[in-house]
């Protein structure tokens, strides 16, 4: 059929004999509530007139080149991909997707393609959840154009200043890194998230660094207070429902302010000479000391063993004595020799002697080899 036909066989303002339409009698038909011969906007004529402006549009508009029904699915497939775009969204692996319903949040949507109603009646809000976020406090950092990297960095005291708990004043230049776990927190819990975790970020690490001494900050307690700071900013975030979650605290520069710092420096330098002239001191009294011990040990032990030897040997010779002296008692004569005897085999024992019996004979003649006594007494003491 036809849009255009005039012919009385299956048009529209045919009617088949019930007043036009495919659906009976209209509203206005010829017998109106007011009488009237009043008749409702032809449905085909409008087609019609919409289909011959868009020809007088349309290069070689005459009329003459496209039919009709071309034009039609033109129009068909258009308002499909409007509509498509209009009722689909997308959401990407790295996001999520948040439904608002004339402002009001009305379901949360995964990664994928979706489906919603046309704008203004539902709007859909697609936050990142897994980029890293930094926000830097107590400096700015300059990007060069070309490379993209960070060049300079400016110090902003007003920020990196703070108050340690034994009253010194330490610059602090740190650097927070946090991404969102919860879109829906995150979108309407808090109006300015950056600066939001800026603000919490340096009253967690004044709060940390009042309740310290400057001494372990600059030195072994960094990672200590990073992590103190880092849980304290969770908390405060938590209790916000910020949707927020601190993945580190990185502190940058930790020194005294700009004007004390070369005093500073200079204590520095005297407590570490300190340390290390104790350190020394330490080490000597620890070579030393336990030499002295070992040595005292040594003497004492030494002392103790003559002291049993002697003893021993004064007993063993009590005894030696009280069993002579029973002997003694028995036979008096036999045991002074016995004596006798032992005496001079102690005391000739050890020395080069020469026996004459005079009663051999009268016609040896006694001879004294004296250098070969000599040279005896001297070849023991040479071979030594």
């Amino acid at each position: 059929m036809s849009w255009n036909s005039d012919n009385g066989s299956g048009g529209w303002k045919s009617g088949a004999g019930n007043g036009g339409g495919p659906w009976g009698q209209g509203p206005w038909g010829g017998q109106g509530p007011s009488g009237g011969g009043q008749q409702p906007p032809d449905l085909e004529e409008i087609l019609k007139r919409s289909q011959d402006q868009l020809k007088r549009v349309m290069p070689g508009g005459g009329g003459t080149g496209i039919p009709g029904s071309v034009w039609l699915l033109i129009l068909i497939v258009a308002a499909g991909v409007i509509g498509f775009f209009a009722f689909t969204f997308k959401v990407n692996p790295n996001q999520q997707g948040i439904v608002l319903r004339f402002g009001e949040y009305v379901r949360f949507e995964g990664p994928g393609l979706h489906f919603r109603l046309p704008y203004p009646v539902e709007e859909v809000l697609t936050p990142d959840v897994t980029q890293q976020r930094q926000t830097q406090i107590g400096m700015v950092t300059s990007t060069g154009r070309l490379t993209g990297r960070s060049v300079a960095v400016r110090d902003v005291e007003e920020e990196s200043l703070m108050l340690t708990g034994d009253e010194n004043i330490v610059d602090v230049d740190f650097v927070v890194i946090w991404r969102v776990n919860n879109a829906e927190n995150y979108l309407f819990n808090i109006q300015n998230p950056e600066i939001t975790v800026k603000e919490v970020a340096e009253s967690a690490m004044r709060e940390i660094v009042g309740q310290s001494d400057i001494q372990p900050i600059l030195t072994q307690a960094r990672e200590k207070t990073e992590a103190d700071v880092r849980e304290l900013m969770q908390k405060t975030l938590d209790e916000y429902g910020a949707g927020i979650s601190i993945t580190a605290v990185q502190m940058q520069k930790v020194d005294p302010p700009s004007q004390v710092i070369g005093a500073f420096r200079d204590v520095q330098a005297a407590r570490a000479d300190q340390e290390r002239l104790q350190n020394e001191a330490k080490a000597y009294a620890n070579r030393v000391v336990p030499k002295a011990r070992g040595e005292a040990e040594r003497i004492l032990q030494g002392a103790e063993a003559y002291r049993q030897q002697t003893v021993a040997e004064a007993k063993g010779q009590a005894a030696r004595f009280e069993k002579i002296y029973e002997e003694y008692k028995k036979a008096p004569d036999v045991t002074r020799r016995r004596l006798f005897l032992e005496t001079m085999e102690r005391v000739l024992g050890g020395t080069d002697k020469i026996i004459l019996d005079n009663a051999a004979g009268s016609g040896v003649v006694p001879y004294l080899p004296l250098n070969e006594l000599t040279r005896k007494s001297q070849t023991p003491s040479g071979g030594q």
